[in-house]
């Protein structure tokens, strides 16, 4: 259980005096994301809090083919510092989207 204070300041950022808050953290790192890349997140596929701040995988159509299935997705590592500003990012995968991730289902 995280405690929080209960301060005018914390209130009106909506932060909390040790950071934003993990639902926080996610819209903006997709904002942000999308907005450095005109790329927009389909979907967050990892996160987690890091020594140096958040870190997080998300998902996104990078180029749009007829039918859906032959869509080019890919995977971006983004990190941000502990208020949840955008860091950086990169493209750690890219695949069609109607075949299966043999990365992470174990397949060759």
């Amino acid at each position: 259980m995280v405690k929080r204070e209960n301060t005018a300041e914390s209130q009106d950022s909506g932060e909390s005096v040790s950071g934003p808050r993990p639902l926080e953290v996610l819209r903006e790192a997709r904002a942000q994301f999308a907005e450095l890349t005109g790329l927009a997140v389909e979907s967050v596929t990892s996160f987690e809090q890091t020594e140096d701040g958040w870190s997080l995988e998300v998902e996104v159509l990078e180029l749009a083919r007829v039918p859906d299935t032959m869509s080019l997705m890919a995977s971006y590592r983004v990190e941000l510092d502990p208020r949840g500003q955008l860091t950086g990012y990169r493209r750690v995968h890219r695949y069609e989207r109607g075949r299966a991730d043999a990365r992470r289902t174990g397949g060759h």
